[in-house]
């Protein structure tokens, strides 16, 4: 249910830290973009393509950098940031869960289990035994979690979350539905003849205020655990591999598949579909392109990328054939040179 509040542009100045320009007593209701808010509410201006729209716009304020105010026909926030002031914004305007606090009747909870009377757990949940649940978590409907795990303050899981067993989160943790967390590495020795499935002894340890999309898995270490750093911000259907280290305040974007044994650095990104192999160490403060593999370490912070540009099929195929001639070239271009230099 929406919280449906209202406040006064000085009052939004003020909770964000910024200076107004205009009316400070016209009252803000929500949130749209340029293009499509409406009176009474906020729009942003931190992308130059859409400077055009700023002079059109309908918003009753827009946030924005103070060399735009000439062009802003409306009332205006003044931040150096405007990006990251609209996301504070988007708190004042967010969607209140309510809950009430309470287990469900359906809930199964073992009696070892130490929940406080803060804690809200929905219907059908599982709680193993010897599980500790921070005060004022939220556990979604369906969610598992496991014998020995540890819950930090403040979570939110929602629906059909699985935490497997002696799993530790910190608090001010989000967990999407679907999200599973402390699953089995993918490990196997191969004997000659067949696969044998090396065990995975190890656990996952998520810090605090890490957010975890839909579908997406981090295995448990095989023997040392898997660690997610603090304020790691992890997007849907991502794979983290058996024994990684991500540093606090990467991002992972949709679709990312890391290996196992992985190590990267504080304040990275992971663009979407991109991937790592194992084994290898990525620096602080590197970016990853979209749909790029990194397959060996990065050791200095950068923009990093791999694959090719697209183009139509037919180009792209005379293409990769001139790729598969590269070697020969090279060789017969080393040939020419040399025996020019005998000549």
């Amino acid at each position: 249910m929406a919280q449906n509040k209202t406040y006064k542009i000085r009052e939004i100045a003020s909770l964000l830290g910024l200076n107004f320009v205009g009316d400070g007593d016209c009252e803000i209701s929500g949130i749209g973009s340029l293009r499509a808010a409406k009176s009474g509410q906020l729009s942003f201006l931190s992308n130059r393509r859409y400077a055009d729209q700023l002079s059109q716009t309908q918003a009753s304020v827009v946030i924005l950098e103070e060399r735009h105010l000439d062009s802003c026909e409306t009332n205006a926030l003044v931040s150096t940031s405007p990006y990251v002031s609209f996301a504070r914004a988007t708190e004042l305007f967010k969607p209140l869960v309510r809950m009430d606090s309470g287990i469900h009747s359906s809930a199964s909870i073992n009696e070892s289990a130490n929940i406080p009377k803060s804690v809200f757990i929905g219907p059908n949940v599982v709680v193993e035994e010897n599980v500790c649940i921070g005060a004022n978590t939220i556990i979604g409907a369906n969610s598992f979690i496991g014998h020995g795990s540890i819950v930090g303050q403040n979570c939110h899981f929602q629906a059909n979350v699985t935490v497997y067993s002696n799993i530790k989160i910190g608090d001010n943790v989000i967990l999407h539905s679907g999200a599973v967390v402390g699953s089995d590495g993918f490990g196997f020795a191969f004997d000659g003849e067949k696969s044998i499935k090396i065990h995975q002894l190890g656990g996952v340890q998520i810090g605090n205020e890490v957010e975890v999309g839909a579908s997406s898995t981090i295995d448990r270490g095989a023997i040392e655990d898997t660690i997610i750093g603090d304020g790691v911000k992890i997007d849907n259907q991502v794979q983290i591999g058996h024994n990684c280290k991500i540093g606090d305040h990467t991002v992972i974007c949709g679709c990312v598949g890391i290996a196992g044994s992985v190590t990267i650095g504080k304040n990275c990104i992971m663009g979407g579909g991109s991937g790592a192999v194992g084994h290898i160490a990525i620096a602080d403060n590197v970016q990853v392109s979209a749909m790029s593999l990194v397959s060996e370490s990065i050791n200095k912070a950068g923009t990093y990328s791999s694959g090719t540009w697209q183009m139509k099929t037919s180009e792209w195929k005379r293409s990769n054939v001139r790729f598969q001639q590269l070697d020969g070239m090279y060789k017969r271009i080393r040939n020419l040179e040399k025996s020019k230099k005998e000549y």
